[in-house]
């Protein structure tokens, strides 16, 4: 099973078949066949986009996104942003780091990485990554002025 059937078939489960189906406007049947790609059918993106909406998770764009050799990082929302939730999120950082050493001395005790302990680490690596990119782009909604958008085109002149 590909990882985008599974996550159809997670996204579904939160409302059941029927249910999304039926918000989607069409049959059960139709829903199935566009999942499990029967009788030429699939999915496609913008219903996918729906289900993933409707289901309220992230789960199409997290196969998307390991299917192009990435990880989907889910940005903070919107709202209110300070200083202050900018210095928790290095903080957060500083302590990956710290859990990274920690692991990574840990696992060359005996001269090589093996399975378990890459797998330790590159969970590490995965949250580092989220909490850089939260970090950044909790900076940019503090301290900018205009939108990236905006200062992406005058950098370009």
């Amino acid at each position: 099973m590909s990882d985008f059937t599974q996550s159809f078939k997670d996204m579904i489960t939160v409302h059941g078949w029927n249910g999304t189906a039926a918000t989607l406007g069409m049959k059960r049947s139709s829903l199935e066949a566009r999942v499990y790609e029967l009788n030429g059918h699939g999915m496609r993106v913008e219903t996918a986009m729906m289900v993933q909406a409707y289901s309220g998770t992230t789960l199409f764009a997290q196969a998307v996104a390991a299917a192009s050799g990435g990880v989907f990082i889910e940005l903070p929302t919107a709202g209110p942003l300070d200083g202050v939730e900018l210095e928790s999120k290095f903080h957060e950082l500083y302590g990956e780091i710290g859990d990274l050493s920690r692991e990574y001395r840990a696992a060359i005790e005996d001269g090589e990485i093996d399975a378990r302990e890459r797998v330790k680490l590159q969970r590490i690596e995965g949250a580092m990554h989220k909490t850089m990119k939260e970090l950044m782009t909790t900076m940019f909604r503090v301290y900018c002025r205009r939108p990236a958008d905006a200062a992406a085109r005058e950098v370009a002149k």
